[in-house]
């Protein structure tokens, strides 16, 4: 279980695993440097004020049977360690009952599989999880884009979910709510996000489409990789998943709003 969840992600502390398996810092710690010395996992402290992180390497990957490819080395540290405590939210049910969580890393891996299926097969390529951008990509390709996390609840209904700590620049940020606002199969975005003027800008972007009913805008307040608030429950939840502490704070979902509600604090 430990590597199927820091398979999911690029990097993970050990904090994510106290939280996890509901052990010590001080075990978690100690698992993860068990799972670095047999080569399994890489360990690291590449940037100044955050804690050791650790990727899954391919032995890893192997024992657990995954396709996923072993992360690259370029990591944006802050918003990688906010996806993961994003997961663990959402395994904990601060999203309410879900069915599925699925990572990007996932999504993106599934969608190269298949586009190599096809070419080697001759068949049509099944539908992508990506949701397609306007323009083209490389070699004439359709430009995907992919959330952070796709959500989907125990109706079936998939939420997106968008982890937003700096600016990608207001045409692309447009780009994207674009794609969204066109695929019918995202019932609703959720839009993490850390200041104001990004809350604006998303607002802005679905204004423009006319998607303001499926686009949710919330701030996030996000620390170094401290357990979050949010996960003060998911912290005692053991590997049987279930949650022995109080539950979670829950986001409000769209209900034909786009304005911020209170602040999530990862």
């Amino acid at each position: 279980m430990l590597l199927e969840f820091i398979a999911e992600h690029r990097l993970v502390l050990p904090a994510h695993v106290r939280a996890l398996l509901g052990v010590s810092a001080a075990t978690a710690s100690r698992r993860l440097r068990a799972l670095e010395r047999t080569g399994l996992l890489l360990g690291d402290q590449l940037f100044y004020g955050y804690p050791p992180h650790y990727r899954i390497r391919r032995p890893g990957l192997e024992v657990i049977g995954s396709r996923l490819p072993a992360p690259k080395g370029t990591l944006n540290v802050r918003h990688d360690i906010g996806v993961a405590w994003l997961w663990l939210a959402a395994r904990a049910g601060t999203f309410g009952s879900l069915r599925e969580v699925i990572s990007e890393r996932k999504m993106r891996s599934h969608d190269a599989i298949e586009l190599h299926a096809a070419r080697v097969t001759g068949r049509g390529q099944r539908e992508p999880y990506g949701v397609r951008l306007s323009g083209h990509g490389p070699a004439g390709r359709p430009r995907l884009h992919y959330p952070d996390l796709l959500l989907v609840d125990s109706g079936g209904r998939r939420i997106a979910v968008e982890l937003e700590l700096s600016s990608k620049g207001g045409a692309r940020r447009h780009r994207i709510v674009g794609g969204y606002a066109a695929d019918r199969r995202i019932d609703a975005v959720l839009y993490l996000v850390a200041d104001q003027h990004l809350a604006r800008e998303v607002q802005a972007a679905a204004r423009r489409f006319g998607c303001q009913r499926r686009v949710i805008v919330q701030p996030v307040r996000l620390g170094a990789g401290q357990v979050p608030d949010l996960g003060r429950g998911a912290e005692r939840t053991g590997a049987s998943g279930r949650n022995h502490g109080s539950a979670p704070p829950s986001p409000a979902w769209p209900r034909g709003r786009a304005e911020p509600t209170r602040e999530l604090s990862l």
